[in-house]
């Protein structure tokens, strides 16, 4: 991982272990740690085995997205949000184009995420944006421009990750503050895979259709859509573990949801 990941900020909590093939973040009450990706990729798979903080979590806040630079930039988010222990995590996900987000879906996991490893993935083509939990869809951020909507296609994107505080807002509204006698909090990445057009100076990443991805032939992922076995996985997902969707929240958007959000249903 240390031939395409590079720490970022932290002062020495994030660290390259296992010969490379391990990476760990740490957050104490003077900083936490980041790391990003040497490559810029404009469209791809990106691929991350992450194991989250055990134990009392509360405010911490674990971050695995994609973003671009700038005040108009674009982001693809997994976001992490810290528990007391017992309380499941919960995994907040969200898409900005040109600086405007407001568009969250937040769900519980299946699974206690700080037991193992388990496959975080970003499926970012020109027609959608799939978030991927051990190769499972739960949200398809498709592209609606043609109802005004904005879509991350233009921007090449770098992967960050991180490891912070955020006790004002992470944990139950922040209601619940990180508890600092539990530090340092650690969560730990392997398997890092970008499958992606990589943009390098003078390149624009994918010219047509010959694609330069950065380590793996499989191209799959720039046509790659929900399938109807992958859709049913997707629903399962939404129907038992979302908790928090945008496009259900009549009250935040009184007069109208966003273009994108599906017309709901008479009663």
């Amino acid at each position: 991982m240390d031939r395409d990941l590079e720490i970022s900020w932290g002062d020495g909590r994030g660290k390259f272990l296992n010969n490379g093939n391990l990476l760990s973040l740490s957050l104490d009450k003077y900083s936490g740690s980041g790391f990003q990706s040497k490559n810029q990729y404009l469209f791809g798979r990106i691929d991350m085995q992450i194991k989250l903080v055990p134990g009392n979590s509360a405010g911490t806040v674990t971050t695995f997205f994609l973003s671009s630079q700038g005040p108009a930039h674009d982001e693809i988010d997994f976001e992490f949000l810290g528990n007391l222990s017992g309380n499941p995590y919960t995994l907040h996900t969200n898409v900005f184009a040109q600086g405007k987000g407001d568009k969250e879906q937040q769900f519980h996991l299946w699974f206690d995420p700080t037991k193992d490893f388990h496959t975080y993935s970003i499926v970012w083509n020109p027609k959608h944006i799939i978030f991927m939990v051990d190769n499972i869809p739960i949200r398809d951020f498709k592209n609606m421009e043609e109802r005004g909507v904005g879509f991350p296609k233009d921007q090449p994107m770098r992967m960050y990750s991180s490891l912070w505080n955020a006790d004002d807002w992470a944990t139950m509204g922040g209601r619940v503050k990180t508890n600092w006698t539990q530090a340092p909090f650690t969560a730990y990445y392997q398997n890092y895979r970008a499958n992606a057009c990589v943009v390098s100076r003078g390149s624009s990443g994918c010219p047509g259709n010959r694609l330069k991805t950065a380590s793996v032939s499989d191209n799959a992922w720039i046509n790659q859509e929900v399938d109807s076995v992958s859709y049913r996985r997707m629903r399962w997902v939404q129907r038992k573990y979302m908790i928090y969707d945008y496009c259900a929240d009549i009250k935040r958007f009184p007069q109208r949801l966003p273009a994108e959000c599906p017309t709901p249903r008479p009663h």
